[in-house]
């Protein structure tokens, strides 16, 4: 009867373990004492699986968690997206100070709100779980359109219209799509007073691991707190949070060349 090899029955260990806490980071110190590993051998196996792309570090005080390329074998449910998305949304929001939530398609042109970070008290911009956006809520639509082909936003937008909600709405079709080419160029998109006069936002995708954009993470502020003075630096950490979330469900970006 053959006997296990000590280096992969250990990795099984590791992996197993981290699953089981999956998506919370596992700390190198708890798998050491919990499975009984040598602290070089747990440090060898977890680097030789972070070059595979099974794990992942989530920074040295975070932990360990399962890698991307792991996650692109085995799949991703939809519960498990959202927690890994609320974890990163909170941290954001307690960064910025803004709601940050994330959005899903509703089935019917629109989209929904499925989780939601909030730090901020007192007078805010707020969303709750469950709140329905129109189709061409500005910043969340031009995130999810970006990366889909000229002929398919055009099809979309005949079907479901173009809003104009506020004075500043982009609602001329050349424009859209000149936006649209922004948003990935920068990864994010940006709605200046679009949606509502009083508001601003930002949005950036998260995409599956076929390359499509599956949801989208937005933040919201007063256009007092959210303007043309600090949209980049604001949309930078929404594209980065959302960058975050595609890499640790084992999402993948897609590459356009085209200008959309």
């Amino acid at each position: 009867m053959a006997s296990d090899v000590p280096a992969v029955a250990s990795s099984v260990r590791i992996l197993e373990r981290l699953a089981a806490e999956w998506p919370d980071a596992v700390a190198p110190r708890d798998l050491i004492n919990d499975l009984g590993l040598n602290r070089s051998t747990c440090y060898n196996i977890l680097a030789t699986l972070q070059r595979a792309g099974w794990v992942t570090s989530m920074g040295e005080r975070s932990g360990w968690t399962l890698g991307p390329k792991l996650l692109t074998l085995t799949g991703v449910t939809d519960d498990m997206a959202v927690g890994v998305a609320q974890q990163e949304i909170d941290e954001l929001s307690r960064r910025l100070g803004f709601v940050v939530f994330v959005a899903e398609p509703d089935g019917s042109g629109g989209y929904v709100v499925v989780a939601k970070g909030e730090r901020q008290l007192g007078v805010r911009v707020t969303v709750g779980v469950g709140e329905d956006f129109p189709f061409s809520a500005p910043a969340i639509m031009q995130a999810f359109h970006a990366w889909l082909p000229r002929e398919q936003v055009d099809e979309a937008v005949d079907r479901l219209g173009l809003k104009q909600f506020t004075p500043h709405t982009i609602v001329d079709r050349d424009e859209l799509h000149e936006a649209l080419a922004r948003t990935r160029q920068r990864g994010f998109s940006t709605s200046l007073q679009q949606f509502d006069m009083a508001q601003s936002g930002v949005a950036a995708p998260v995409f599956d691991r076929r390359g499509r954009v599956a949801r989208v993470v937005t933040s919201l502020a007063f256009f007092t707190e959210l303007h043309q003075d600090n949209v980049a630096r604001i949309g930078a950490l929404v594209s980065d949070c959302a960058d975050r979330i595609t890499a640790r469900t084992g999402g993948r970006k897609p590459v356009r060349t085209d200008d959309g």
